[in-house]
């Protein structure tokens, strides 16, 4: 007869093990926390308890993070089941002698497929924030159903960051205090259980900690996120460390000065959101709210981002002459022309050699934009990022964003580091504000305009 191996969790685990089954659980907190293990031994005791009727699908974005999972699995099933639990990695799914497991990569909508139609009674997404926004994980309880009497329940894991963390932290962690119960806007109630690597005895908590602190490069904000599990930083996101609320936020205007230039900034979108950018640049001189603006400062006057609300990356779908309307109509309150700087796709002959751009749909509707400039993605990122660390000072050229750009931010605070490209940001994210104030920033308006010299 096979040894019976006890499996102990930690403490911290044994109290996620603790809240009852029919709640919905999200583990957030830092890194090392002990989240895939505990998920692990959730799955177990799932398995243990309903046999033959328990049916469980774990989520991950990519293929990386389900073959890390599986080595987990493996450990976790090896001490409870051993030979008797196999894994088929053409399939991505567990045999053992009861229950049913199964790992699936769903990166968006069209992955779905693997899925949808299917019925599991616990479903597991790891690394929440890898998605942009929350609709394949909304999908995918469609997916949660199962016999009478089996308790069914989502478990959710995310470290602070990445490119959903505003809309996870907003839906699973501002609603509540941890262990406190709270429901959710989907239906049901769930539990935040957070962890820092603190609470997992199984590390070398200094070493850890050296570890963290090399990867984070300095940046700390990211590394209080990465060993506090504190969301309120967003990871130490891209502009972390320069975009200042204190400094860089200003008041409404009521009007803008008449020496000062202005131009017009565009991001394009349709299924995305476009944002548009009214952009006032300082001679050197106080703005109408009575603050010094050094010369060559850039303030972002007002905005027009056409977002579905409450939902950064969805657009509504407006058309070009739709949008050109509501550009004038803004241009108008604050009686400026509608000119100014476009991201290059809005020059882009993608529709045939003769067929009019974009742009040139704009300007037949009466909005004139120009190509934004020449340069990397990341020259523009760092010039942008330099004027936001360089804002309130006395003597020297910053950017500042008045409150009423509010989808930027929105946005700009939580935007996260391409992992690839750490002096990129990742454009999964909802990055539409940020990629047009960085074309007008790095605008170089010449002596004419396509209206003519």
């Amino acid at each position: 007869m096979r040894e019976v191996e006890i499996i102990e969790p930690t403490p911290f685990q044994a109290k996620v093990m603790a809240v009852p089954e029919m709640v919905d659980l999200f583990l957030g907190g830092g890194r090392g926390g002990g989240k895939s293990h505990n998920i692990s031994l959730l799955i177990l005791r799932h398995l243990e308890l309903y046999r033959e009727k328990a049916r469980v699908l774990f989520v991950r974005k990519s293929y990386k993070g389900l073959a890390d999972f599986e080595l987990v699995l493996r450990g976790i099933f090896s001490q409870a089941y051993g030979t008797r639990a196999s894994y088929n990695s053409q399939e991505h799914v567990w045999r053992l002698p009861y229950g049913y497991v199964e790992l699936a990569q769903i990166d968006g909508p069209k992955d779905y497929d693997k899925v949808q139609g299917r019925s599991f009674t616990l479903i597991v997404v790891d690394e929440l924030t890898q998605w942009a926004d929350p609709f394949v994980i909304d999908m995918l309880r469609s997916n949660l159903r199962g016999p009478q009497g089996i308790p069914l329940r989502t478990i959710y894991a995310a470290n602070p960051g990445n490119v959903g963390h505003q809309w996870v932290a907003s839906r699973y962690v501002l609603p509540s205090k941890q262990w406190a119960p709270f429901q959710l806007e989907q239906g049901g109630w769930c539990v935040q259980a957070n962890s820092t690597f603190r609470d997992n005895p199984h590390l070398d908590h200094e070493d850890y900690m050296r570890q963290l602190r090399a990867a984070c490069a300095g940046d700390e904000d990211l590394l209080r996120a990465w060993t506090d599990g504190d969301w309120s930083v967003a990871r130490g996101a891209f502009f972390a460390g320069c975009l200042d609320p204190v400094r860089c936020k200003t008041q409404p205007w009521p009007e803008i000065p008449k020496s000062w230039e202005t131009w017009l900034s565009h991001d394009f979108g349709t299924s995305s959101p476009s944002a548009t950018y009214l952009m006032a640049r300082s001679p050197g001189a106080n703005g109408p709210d009575g603050e010094w603006y050094p010369r060559g400062s850039v303030i972002v006057v007002d905005e027009l981002a056409t977002n579905r609300p409450n939902k950064l990356t969805e657009g509504l779908g407006w058309t070009v002459p739709r949008l050109a309307e509501a550009i004038i109509k803004m241009c108008e309150r604050w009686g400026v022309e509608p000119e100014g700087c476009a991201d290059d796709a809005c020059f882009a002959k993608a529709r045939g050699y003769t067929a009019a751009t974009i742009a040139d749909e704009f300007s037949q509707a009466g909005v004139w934009f120009e190509p934004a400039g020449k340069g990397s993605r990341r020259t523009g990122w760092e010039r942008m990022r330099t004027m936001l660390s360089r804002t309130g000072t006395p003597d020297a050229p910053g950017l500042y964003i008045s409150t009423l750009c509010t989808y930027a931010w929105a946005t700009l605070p939580v935007l996260a580091r391409d992992q690839r490209d750490i002096e990129d940001l990742d454009s999964d994210g909802p990055d539409h504000a940020a990629d047009a104030i960085r074309y007008g920033v790095i605008y170089d308006r010449p002596r004419w305009t396509q209206r003519g010299f």
